[in-house]
């Protein structure tokens, strides 16, 4: 096992939950309500709990790595570690992973700037959504290079406060909005008749995109107090409140909003939702919840890919400037990821780059699933919840890809030619490392 020197052990289990809920509950899971609306109606609340425990199941095989390996690394470091004399499988792993949260990074500032100017008059006005989508990334890219613990008390503060205003609003509007239970049963009924256990497994498995974010909890194992202990505990925690704030917020949303409005206004569904029971203070309040839903992820992912990115690249895969460290804390890193996520905002195309970003969490996450089997005697893995967990897996990402290549074929061409440049990235610098080997 790999030995640490003494650190500041400042993180506990709070801030750990809210580093996982913070990379979770990030603006997702707006979107997702309108494409899930659209194909399953009202059984969207089971297709967000199926989500939910898929990624329980991909949880499983990150915790058991992540208390066997303790490395900052995380999804880069078990792979590598598992599989050590791959030097291009290690470096491809890194840079799908770290893209991956880079392209998030960037939705998520980019939603923020969307919430932030959505009622005044600049609403419209590109330029400046894109101005401050990239001032709010060096805001939160200065407080976690300034203090690990002042990122970890500002993560709880912006998490819980958030949940608390989501989970208020939404039960909010299921007491006051136009459909009561009974309806909703009825309707619920009627979608199933409609829907396809099919539909239902393709709604989850791109819902799985929503919980994305639980594996930052393992990128701050240096910094947290008794890891054998919080990995867990942070994990599963994180994500039964993800599930259940998912399915508060779905619920809000079909018992107070058409359902055509979901489908058309999709992110902005449950601002209007609020707007019309309970006026513009139901509009403000939501509004205040997306945007420290999207402040929050934008923390939480700086702080854990930053890790991440400062591993690789001392792993020599990055530009070796990007492992420098000062007081531990990965600066260059930080830095890196800010400047990459900000250029990613002004060059436009984010949606297509989230949808390169979900299927490569969902493969990444089957990859760890095979890795774990491979030691699971080593990381006293479950051989059944193991097996279970890449079966699950292995059908999410086959039916996302299904979907992706039924409805956005075109979109599908530009991600598979993303993957090929990321690939050929990561081979250059697999040959470097070979040649200094």
């Amino acid at each position: 096992m790999t030995q640490h020197r003494k650190r500041n052990k400042s993180l506990g289990l709070a801030e750990l939950i809210a580093i996982a809920l913070g990379g979770m509950v990030g603006g997702g899971i707006f979107t997702i309500l309108g494409v899930s609306v659209s194909m399953i109606g009202n059984l969207t609340p089971i297709a967000i709990t199926i989500g939910g425990l898929i990624a329980t199941l991909a949880a499983y095989s990150y915790v058991k790595l992540g208390l066997y390996y303790r490395d900052e690394g995380a999804t880069y470091s078990f792979y590598k570690r598992t599989y050590p004399r791959s030097n291009f499988s290690a470096s491809a792993i890194g840079w799908f992973i770290i893209f991956g949260y880079i392209s998030t990074l960037a939705l998520y500032a980019y939603t923020f700037s969307s919430y932030v100017i959505s009622s005044t008059n600049f609403s419209d006005n590109d330029w400046i959504r894109k101005a401050i989508a990239v001032g709010v990334i060096g805001l939160f890219a200065l407080i976690n290079i300034w203090s690990v613990n002042g990122m970890g008390k500002l993560e709880d503060l912006m998490v819980y406060t958030k949940l608390i205003v989501l989970t208020v609003i939404s039960v909010i509007l299921m007491q006051h909005g136009t459909t009561d239970f009974g309806v909703f049963m009825d309707n619920m009924a009627m979608d199933a008749g409609n829907s396809s256990i099919f539909s239902i497994l393709i709604v989850a498995s791109l819902t799985f995109v929503a919980y994305e974010g639980f594996q930052l909890v393992i990128n701050a194992v240096n910094e947290m107090k008794t890891p054998e202990k919080n990995i867990p505990r942070a994990i599963y925690s994180a994500i039964a409140l993800a599930i259940l704030i998912y399915v508060v917020i779905a619920l809000g949303a079909l018992f107070a909003i058409p359902t055509e409005e979901i489908i058309k206004n999709k992110e902005y569904a449950l601002a209007a939702g609020a707007g019309n029971v309970l006026g513009s203070i139901g509009t403000t309040l939501v509004i205040l919840g997306a945007v420290l839903a999207t402040s929050s992820a934008i923390n939480g992912t700086i702080f854990g890919s930053s890790r991440q990115m400062s591993v690789i690249a001392k792993d020599g895969y990055f530009p070796k400037w990007l492992s420098i460290r000062r007081n531990n804390s990965p600066r260059n890193a930080i830095i890196g990821m800010a400047v990459m996520a900000s250029a990613l905002i002004l060059i436009g195309g984010l949606e297509l780059i989230l949808e390169f970003g979900s299927i490569t969490f969902l493969l990444v996450s089957l990859l760890m699933a095979i890795a774990n089997y491979r030691i699971r005697d080593k990381t006293k893995s479950s051989k059944f919840l193991t097996i279970l967990s890449i079966i699950g897996l292995g059908t999410g990402t086959l039916l996302i890809l299904y979907y992706e290549f039924t409805t956005k074929w075109e979109q599908m061409i530009v991600i598979i030619f993303l993957y090929l440049i990321l690939g050929v990235g990561a081979w250059i610098f697999s040959k470097k490392k070979l040649k200094l080997a």
